[in-house]
C-alpha cells in the first residue's frame, strides 16, 4: 500500500516514507532550482575538453552556483567533499573529483543539484571528449533515448513501473545492462525522499504517477552487463567488467496532464554532441 501526502505549511517536511505531493509554488521552485543546475551543466560544456582536469570542472560548478545564490547540495553530503560527481568511462555513478584529466575517446558524466530557495535541482549530462568511439557514442546516444522514453511514461494514473519498463525494453533491445544498484529518487526540499524510481519494471506495477509528484529519472546503463562495485572510497560504483557506462538525469514533476522537466538545457545542450 503506497501512502501519499499533499504538502502543505504543517505537513511533515521529513522523510515519512510517503510520497509527497506538491502545489504550484513547490514547482516554480523547482523550476528555478532546476534552471541553475541545467545552466551550470551549460557553462561547462567548453571546457569539457582534453587536458582539463575533473578538479577543474568541479571548482567551476561550485563558484558558478555559489555566485548565483545557490548550495551544492553535494558539499558536505554524508562527508562527501566535492560540489559535483563525475563519472568516467567505467564508473558508473558518484565518481569523485580530482586532478586527473580528460582524454580525448573519454565519456562523461556530470552530476550536479543545486540547492536555490531551499529547492534542489538535480540533473546529469554526458560529454563526449575528444574523438569518442562510434560504440561509445551509441550507448550515449541510447541512454539518452532511455531517459526520454522513461519522461514519456511519466503522466498521471501510470506507475512507475511504466517508467522502468520503456527504459528497460529500450536498453535491453540494444543489449545494454541496466544498473539495478542505484535508482531515481523523490525530490523537493530534500535532497532524497520516496519514491525510488527504479529504471526496469512492468507495466502497471509499482505506485500510481499522481499530480504533484515530484522525483528524478537517471537511467544508467551498460554495454555489458548491469552488475556494479563500490570502490575502497565508499562512493565511486564502476561496472564488475570494466564495461563502459553512461547516464542522464533530469527532474520531473508530474502534472494533471503530463509531466514536467525542470532541468531542460537553456542552451539546447541536453544531449552529445555540444
Amino acid at each position: 500500500m503506497t501512502d501519499y501526502v499533499t504538502v502543505t505549511a504543517d505537513a511533515p517536511t521529513g522523510r515519512t516514507g510517503a510520497i509527497k505531493l506538491y502545489g504550484r509554488d513547490a514547482f516554480d521552485g523547482m523550476h528555478a532550482a532546476g534552471k541553475l543546475a541545467a545552466e551550470t551543466l551549460d557553462m561547462i560544456v567548453p571546457h569539457m575538453v582534453p587536458g582539463t582536469s575533473t578538479a577543474e570542472i568541479d571548482d567551476m560548478v561550485r563558484r558558478f552556483i555559489v555566485e548565483r545564490g545557490g548550495i551544492p547540495a553535494t558539499l558536505g553530503y554524508r562527508g562527501y567533499t566535492h560540489s559535483s560527481c563525475i563519472s568516467l568511462n567505467h564508473v558508473v555513478c558518484h565518481g569523485i573529483p580530482s586532478e586527473k584529466t580528460l582524454k580525448s575517446g573519454d565519456i562523461v558524466n556530470v552530476d550536479v543539484t543545486p540547492i536555490l530557495g531551499g529547492w534542489h535541482g538535480d540533473s546529469s549530462r554526458m560529454y563526449l571528449i575528444g574523438d569518442v568511439p562510434i560504440k561509445a557514442k551509441r550507448l550515449v546516444e541510447v541512454t539518452y533515448e532511455c531517459l526520454m522514453l522513461g519522461i514519456e511514461q511519466a503522466k498521471p494514473g501510470n506507475h512507475l513501473g511504466d517508467i522502468g519498463h520503456a527504459i528497460q525494453r529500450h536498453a535491453e533491445k540494444h543489449r545494454y545492462g541496466i544498473v539495478r544498484d542505484f535508482c531515481g529518487h523523490g525530490l523537493g526540499q530534500l535532497f532524497h525522499d520516496a519514491p525510488e524510481v527504479v529504471h526496469v519494471g512492468k507495466p502497471g506495477a509499482g505506485p500510481e504517477l499522481k499530480p504533484g509528484m515530484i522525483f528524478t529519472i537517471e537511467p544508467m546503463i551498460n554495454t555489458g552487463r548491469a552488475d556494479v562495485k563500490l570502490l575502497d572510497d565508499g562512493w565511486t560504483a564502476v561496472t564488475r567488467d570494466r564495461s563502459l557506462s553512461a547516464q542522464f538525469e533530469h527532474s520531473i514533476g508530474i502534472t494533471e496532464t503530463g509531466c514536467e522537466i525542470f532541468t531542460l538545457s537553456p542552451g539546447g545542450f541536453d544531449k552529445p554532441p555540444y
